[in-house]
C-alpha cells in the first residue's frame, strides 16, 4: 500500500511539472502578446496566469510531501528551485502595482521565468 501511494504521488508530481512548464510558458506568452496587441487583453489571461501560479504552488506542495511523507531523496538544488519559482510569483505580484505601465512585460517575463525555473528543475531531476 505505501509503495503504491509513493508510486502515486510520484506520477502525479512528474505529470504536473508538465503543466507548470506549459502553463507558466502559454501565459507569458499570451501576456506578452497583450503588450503590444490590446485584443489579447482581457479577464481570461489573468484568469490563466492565477491558475499557472497556482499550478507552482501545487507542485511544491506534492514536492515537499514526497520528501516529508515518503522520505523520498532530492537531486541538489531540484528544491531550491522549486522554492525559487514560488518566490518569483510572490516577487511578481508585489510589484504589480509599481510596475503597472508595464504589467504585461512584467507577467510575461515573470512568467517564462518561472517556466525556465520548472525545466531546469525538470532537468535536474531527470540528470539523477
Amino acid at each position: 500500500m505505501f509503495a503504491a501511494g509513493l508510486e502515486t504521488v510520484k506520477n502525479v508530481h512528474h505529470g504536473w511539472a508538465w503543466v507548470v512548464i506549459l502553463a507558466n510558458g502559454l501565459a507569458g506568452l499570451w501576456a506578452l502578446g497583450g503588450h503590444w496587441v490590446t485584443g489579447l487583453r482581457s479577464r481570461a489571461l489573468w484568469w490563466f496566469i492565477g491558475a499557472a501560479e497556482v499550478a507552482v504552488f501545487i507542485q511544491v506542495s506534492l514536492g515537499a510531501f514526497l520528501v516529508g511523507h515518503f522520505k523520498v531523496k532530492l537531486p541538489q538544488f531540484h528544491a531550491f528551485y522549486g522554492f525559487v519559482a514560488i518566490i518569483a510569483v510572490a516577487v511578481i505580484y508585489s510589484y504589480r502595482h509599481q510596475m503597472r505601465h508595464r504589467l504585461y512585460f512584467l507577467y510575461g517575463f515573470g512568467s517564462l521565468f518561472v517556466m525556465g525555473l520548472g525545466i531546469r528543475a525538470m532537468l535536474i531531476a531527470a540528470a539523477s
